[in-house]
This record gives C-alpha cells, sequence and structure tokens, in this order.
C-alpha cells in the first residue's frame, strides 16, 4: 500500500510537467518546487502569472540530486535544457534517504558541496549550467514547522554556508535564502504535513524569485 502511494503522489506530481519552447526560465529540483503544482499553485505556476511569460517546470517529488532514475536525479531532468535561468534547489531527499536522520553526515553533505563551496553534485551541476549560458537561482531550504527548533536544523544550515561560499564565486549565480520569507511558526505557509508549502508558501517563494527574473 505504501509503494501504492508513493507511486500515485509520483504520477501527481509529475502531471504538468514540461518546458514551453518560448520558456526562458525553466524551474527543477525536489518536491518543494513541484508541490501544489496540480491546483496550478506551484512555484512555476506562481512566477508564469507574476511574469506574464511561460516558465518551464521540470520538478518532481523525491528527487535527489545524487543517485535517482530519470526525472527523479535533478541533474537528469535538466538534460537539453539550456535557459536563460535556472531556478532550482536540492539536497532534502540526498540528505533523508541515506540514513544520516537528523545527524550531520560529512560525507553526504561533501558529496553535495566541499565545504569550500566548489566540488561535489551541486557545484558541477551549477557548472554545467553556467557553461550552457544559463543563470542560476539555487533556493536555500526553508525551515519547516515539523523541524523547527530540533538538532535537524543543523545540517541545513551547513549547507547553506556552502552554497553561499559556492555563489560568492559567480555574479551567474544566485542563492535566496527561504528562511527570508518563511516562519515556521506561520502554518498558512505549510501544507497539513507541516514541510511542504501551501499554496500561500509556493506564492511567497514566487515573490522571492520573481524580481531577480525581471527582463
Amino acid at each position: 500500500m505504501k509503494h501504492l502511494m508513493i507511486l500515485g503522489l509520483l504520477l501527481l506530481c509529475a502531471c504538468g510537467r514540461s518546458v514551453p519552447d518560448e520558456a526562458r526560465i525553466v524551474v527543477a529540483g525536489d518536491s518543494i518546487m513541484a508541490w501544489n503544482r496540480g491546483g496550478g499553485g506551484s512555484v512555476a505556476d506562481g512566477l508564469a502569472r507574476r511574469l506574464g511569460e511561460p516558465v518551464g517546470d521540470v520538478s518532481l517529488s523525491f528527487a535527489r540530486l545524487v543517485g535517482g532514475g530519470g526525472a527523479l536525479n535533478i541533474p537528469s531532468q535538466l538534460n537539453g535544457v539550456a535557459a536563460d535561468w535556472v531556478v532550482l534547489n536540492g539536497g532534502a531527499n540526498d540528505l533523508s534517504g541515506s540514513g544520516c536522520g537528523c545527524r550531520v553526515c560529512d560525507s553526504v553533505l561533501d558529496r553535495l558541496i566541499s565545504d569550500s563551496g566548489t566540488r561535489g553534485a551541486i557545484p558541477d551541476l551549477v557548472a554545467e549550467l553556467r557553461r550552457r549560458g544559463s543563470r542560476v537561482v539555487w533556493l536555500d531550504y526553508y525551515t519547516a514547522p515539523r523541524y523547527a527548533g530540533t538538532i535537524c536544523v543543523a545540517p541545513y544550515r551547513i549547507l547553506e554556508e556552502r552554497l553561499d561560499r559556492m555563489a560568492a564565486a559567480d555574479p551567474g549565480v544566485i542563492v535566496l535564502d527561504l528562511d527570508s520569507v518563511f516562519r515556521s511558526d506561520d502554518l498558512s505557509l505549510f501544507s497539513r504535513d507541516r514541510v511542504h508549502p501551501s499554496q500561500r508558501g509556493s506564492g511567497r517563494i514566487a515573490d522571492l524569485v520573481a524580481p531577480v527574473l525581471i527582463r
């Protein structure tokens, strides 16, 4: 039954994934980006409305930066994509799916991005996108109500610091911290699971990103 539920969620979240030919912006990543797509309220949907132009969306729940097949691998989501802007996130499923739990797993963090911000799956993906001519907006995770005030926050603080070091080395890479527009005690921003964004939460993300992408 659990596998059937996961399959159903994947099918629901996959619905609507596409990149219009004329899109200069593409959204990729995991469930934070894909959530609310079925109701027209995903991050990509919000960006399209705010900017008045088509926005591609290849994000998918359960997607990882390392491992995962097909669209469940974030770099694979972006195969063949050459957009002016790529807006993406990733890393949570790598951390949670590695057996780390809420401990700081140096080996997993290092696979994602080194302490210097120059090596690992994230810098490799960003460098490839930059070679294609894309500018990159990387969204650092917010603190979800389910984990606020717990040791689960620690790995994400380290991830944020390393992402900032990566972005500091390239003006074509921007890291935006979702904690700047989310409060973990404002449950209206979160779905019932107290992890994923509500439609209002997805709208907050679009509000944060849209000004960066204005022509």
